[in-house]
């Protein structure tokens, strides 16, 4: 079965996951949907420079940055879903505007889950929850983390 095959039996959920409790919700949600529909699931880390970075006298490669970001999906996918049989799990760690990827992303998805609150910031005046729930492409859900 190749992968277009996949794509049409079950379809796919993209979910944001940046470390906060609720992407981390957000992520448990997505898989259990997964798990009832049979769909793949692809979990997105996107990450920028922090605007205060380069105002000190060291200056961190940005390859740092993205290392990190890989080394935080790579645990919270650990941690949420050491062993999830039947569920394939795609890993996606991109430099850009945490909100623009996973609008990007959405396109050709089925679904795209998101947590309520992030550690990312905001984009003009609306989060990123709200920024993906107006301009996805495809229906979103949205996670509330633990209050």
């Amino acid at each position: 079965m190749d992968m277009s095959d996949r794509e049409r039996e079950g379809g796919r959920i993209v979910v944001g996951v940046d470390g906060s409790a609720s992407s981390q919700r957000a992520l448990e949600w997505a898989l259990r949907q997964a798990g009832y529909q049979g769909a793949d699931v692809v979990a997105v880390h996107a990450w920028q420079t922090p605007v205060t970075y380069g105002t000190g006298a060291m200056l961190m490669p940005t390859e740092v940055f993205a290392e990190d970001a890989k080394k935080a999906l790579d645990d919270i996918l650990e941690t949420v879903a050491p062993d999830e049989p039947g569920i394939r799990i795609e890993r996606e760690v991109v430099e850009g505007n945490p909100a623009k990827t996973l609008i990007d992303r959405s396109k050709g998805a089925d679904l795209l889950v998101v947590g309520n609150r992030g550690h990312g910031g905001f984009v003009g005046a609306l989060s990123v929850s709200s920024y993906c729930v107006h301009h996805a492409h495809c229906p979103v859900i949205v996670i509330r983390g633990e209050d």
